[in-house]
């Protein structure tokens, strides 16, 4: 036998013990081994897109394995169906109102200057800034903040769905690295990249993001001024009208009324008027009429500035949170006509002493932030389970009240 065919033949067999042998290893091995070897073959594609050779291999220098905190999140975010109350319940309540407050009194040097500059509205800010991190405070949290070079190389290397988009940011996320105007060690965020204290996605932190506070960096994790000149500057461009609402709470007739966008003149004429009994103002502008809750709940006029919110986020809901939260922070009374609630709503407080009433009872482990996510949910429809309850979930004064006598 020759010794190519020998080489061939022992390259052969080595080859199936190496199959046999991959067959018995534990998966993240190889996915690790892919992993890397994804990450030697991007790095082609970055230099390509601008980002130098050196930043690249200093980014990815202690990244070897994908995270799969970032696959499990992908692989199990529901689809958002809760109802308009349950919501709107965890973004604007009291604690968010007040604390809202508390940072428009210690930033107010900074919130003057931001709204000479961009011409949005303070209070906007704010309830941005509550929706997107809760003011900061989950920049604290080291169960949610995730490296997001290797965030979005888990995503482009182990989410199909989401490859296209990662691969776009991570080659983004590695220029805001060359720019310095982070270093690799504190590029934080969210599982899907989402970054700092008002939530930039890479690229959209590349056509927004201000130095706000002149210190030779646009840093919208440590600084407040830059993260939320940043949020003016993306609202600013996106067509924001300085000096005027989002859209107004109305009372509307009974029968059908016309879909579509109407002056709120013309509104006014088909007997739709202010929750408050105040008139509109600029009855000339366009506005649509929204009713997230049914004809029976809150309706609202939206005009031009609340589809400049969803630039932000593209959903109903969040715009009308932010311009709901950020009314409340300005001083507002909140909404005339409450949600739709089949239960007595709970305090944030209350909510807080639910959570651990519940931990007490061995139903709960998780933190008492007074939100009420799936795992409050589900220790609430277990204790109501235990003493005979219906078990709905709902985080109600009922429920409450037979935990305090337990």
């Amino acid at each position: 036998m020759s010794v190519r065919s020998t080489a061939k033949r022992f390259t052969s067999v080595l080859t199936a013990a190496s199959l046999s042998l991959a067959l018995l290893m534990p998966g993240p091995a190889f996915a690790d081994a892919g992993f890397r070897q994804w990450v030697a073959g991007f790095r082609a594609t970055a230099v390509a897109g601008g980002v130098s050779g050196a930043v690249y291999d200093r980014a990815f220098r202690s990244i070897n394995e994908p995270d799969p905190v970032v696959l499990e999140k992908a692989r199990t975010q529901p689809e958002f169906t809760a109802p308009a109350w349950d919501y709107f319940d965890n973004r604007v309540h009291d604690q968010s109102v007040a604390v809202g407050q508390q940072m428009a009194r210690k930033w107010k040097p900074w919130l003057d200057r931001i709204e000479a500059r961009f011409g949005v509205d303070r209070y906007i800010l704010l309830a941005i800034w509550s929706m997107e991190s809760n003011y900061g405070e989950i920049l604290k949290r080291d169960d949610i903040m995730r490296n997001v070079i290797r965030s979005l190389a888990t995503l482009a290397y182990g989410d199909p769905k989401r490859s296209k988009f990662a691969r776009t940011q991570l080659v983004a996320a590695l220029k805001i690295l060359q720019t310095g105007d982070i270093d690799e060690s504190h590029l934080m965020g969210s599982w899907a990249g989402a970054m700092g204290q008002t939530q930039f996605i890479p690229t959209s932190y590349q056509h927004y993001a201000v130095d706000m506070d002149g210190n030779g960096k646009r840093d919208i994790w440590n600084s407040i001024p830059d993260a939320l000149a940043a949020s003016a500057n993306l609202l600013r461009k996106n067509g924001w009208q300085a000096g005027k609402t989002w859209g107004y709470e109305v009372t509307i007739p009974a029968g059908k009324l016309p879909a579509g966008s109407k002056t709120l003149a013309q509104w006014q004429a088909l007997g739709v008027a202010r929750a408050n009994g105040k008139p509109f103002k600029n009855g000339s502008d366009k506005a649509t009429l929204k009713v997230p809750d049914g004809r029976s709940g809150p309706a609202f006029l939206m005009v031009k500035n609340f589809s400049v919110i969803k630039a932000y986020n593209n959903a109903d809901k969040y715009a009308l949170a932010v311009g709901l939260l950020a009314d409340e922070i300005a001083g507002s009374n909140g909404l005339m006509q409450d949600w739709k609630r089949p239960f007595t709503k709970l305090s944030f407080e209350e909510r807080q002493e639910l959570q651990k009433r519940l931990s007490q009872h061995g139903l709960y482990d998780g933190k008492f932030d007074g939100k009420i996510g799936n795992g409050t949910k589900t220790a609430i429809m277990t204790y109501q389970a235990t003493v005979g309850l219906t078990q709905d979930g709902y985080p109600s004064m009922e429920v409450l009240k037979w935990l305090r006598k337990k």
